[in-house]
């Protein structure tokens, strides 16, 4: 029997949020199926990225949340 995991199901996976037979059945699956492997090392990916991306305020912003704040 095959099962179908769909990107939903890595993503819980890559975020701890599967059982662990969950977690058994796609690490089991990702060694069969080389399709599926890289769809999960491109969600890897995607994951590392955004945990080290850092995004601010322009100066622009900060300003006019400076100004409303003066006002108040």
């Amino acid at each position: 029997m095959t099962i179908l995991f769909t990107e939903n199901d890595l993503i819980r996976y890559i975020y701890g949020e599967t059982s662990e037979l969950e977690n058994s059945e796609i690490e089991n699956a990702v060694l069969c199926d080389s399709e599926l492997s890289e769809k999960l090392d491109g969600l890897k990916s995607i994951y590392y990225d955004l945990d080290h991306l850092i995004v601010s305020p322009s100066e622009r912003a900060m300003n006019d949340i400076f100004k409303s704040s003066v006002l108040l």
